[in-house]
């Protein structure tokens, strides 16, 4: 009794061919050590017997897995979840359906490049493209399209990016007209794109208001509450502390406000604290933080749409897009005038 199509295994279609299951396999996953004649005996076999609802099947007639890829360093993190919603979005009514590869948090740290094994997992077989977000590395190939959402420092991808720097002024202008002249600033993850325009515009507003920059008042972030919290402290414990700490993003600087108040301190009335993002948790916090809207989901959804564009075979009228920033003030600082 022959089965049911929607029960077919690739053992099905390994003795249909003729074949060892591993070749099956291998013509699955588009290797090229397969002969030609078994390939293409491989392909027709399973569209002779209806293996319409695999996805390495419809792969193999049309080239194509109407799938897109994920990866990204932390499921978890508030930026990565408010950058679904944009993506879900972009996809929502077309033929689309989306993979997710996280590389956990400890690869944002130890493992610099963990993308590249996932890469070669995803590459031309169980998607079209794939969206790479806060990259750890610049030198990212594949068969298919790759967009960046928040990109290496040395990108060469197209990506989406945010005003990082003219959202850092901002702030900074923001905390300088409120009288504050020792600012700290916590910078984010190491070699990417928003960490180095973060504090570029940090240092540049403090030039253009004729204020030193102290390398004291900087300390190293990785856009997590635990690191801002430590680097709080430390700042915190400087013999001249700052008035005022600008993190760059909204979980450090959530962990600022942890760090303020096991030192005993008072937000705003002891410490002026910004983040970067606004996320919604900024939104709650005790007292509301004030941070700059990089509109996180607008950029998963052009992200997307870029991608979709590529992977349609159509060229990006700009291969970089910069998603606008706004100061979003709340009850996180005070004047010192």
């Amino acid at each position: 009794m022959s089965r049911k199509k929607n029960t077919l295994t690739i053992r099905d279609v390994a003795e249909a061919c003729g074949v060892s299951v591993s070749t099956v396999s291998r013509v699955l996953n588009d290797k090229d050590d397969v002969a030609t004649e078994t390939y293409e005996k491989v392909r027709r076999v399973i569209a002779e017997m209806g293996y319409t609802s695999s996805l390495a099947a419809t792969s193999m007639r049309s080239r194509r897995t109407n799938v897109i890829g994920i990866l990204v360093v932390d499921l978890g993190d508030p930026f990565s979840l408010e950058l679904f919603k944009g993506i879900g979005t972009a996809i929502r009514g077309t033929e689309y359906d989306l993979i997710v590869y996280s590389g956990g948090r400890v690869a944002a740290t130890a493992e610099s490049g963990w993308e590249r094994r996932h890469l070669s997992r995803l590459d031309g077989s169980i998607t079209d493209g794939v969206l790479v977000v806060t990259p750890t590395t610049e030198d990212l190939t594949a068969i298919s399209p790759l967009v960046a959402v928040d990109p290496h420092e040395h990108n060469t991808l197209p990506a989406v990016i945010s005003a990082n720097r003219e959202g850092a002024i901002a702030v900074m202008e923001y905390l300088i007209g409120l009288g504050h002249r020792r600012i700290g600033f916590i910078t984010g993850r190491q070699g990417l794109v928003s960490t180095s325009h973060r504090q570029q515009g940090y240092i540049e507003a403090l030039e253009q208001a004729g204020l030193p920059v102290d390398p004291a008042l900087i300390q190293p972030g990785d856009y997590t509450r635990e690191t801002g919290f430590h680097s709080a402290q430390h700042l915190l414990a400087l013999a001249d502390p700052p008035t005022a700490i600008f993190a760059a993003n909204d979980q450090s600087a959530l962990g600022v406000i942890d760090a303020a108040s096991e030192a005993g301190l008072h937000i705003p009335e002891d410490l002026s604290v910004v983040g970067f993002d606004n996320i919604p948790q900024a939104m709650c916090s005790v007292p509301g933080l004030t941070t700059v809207d990089q509109s996180v989901s607008e950029m998963g959804y052009v992200a997307t749409t870029m991608l979709i564009k590529l992977i349609q075979g159509e060229t990006l009228d700009e291969p970089l897009c910069k998603i606008p920033t706004r100061l979003v003030i709340r009850d996180s600082c005070r004047s010192i005038k």
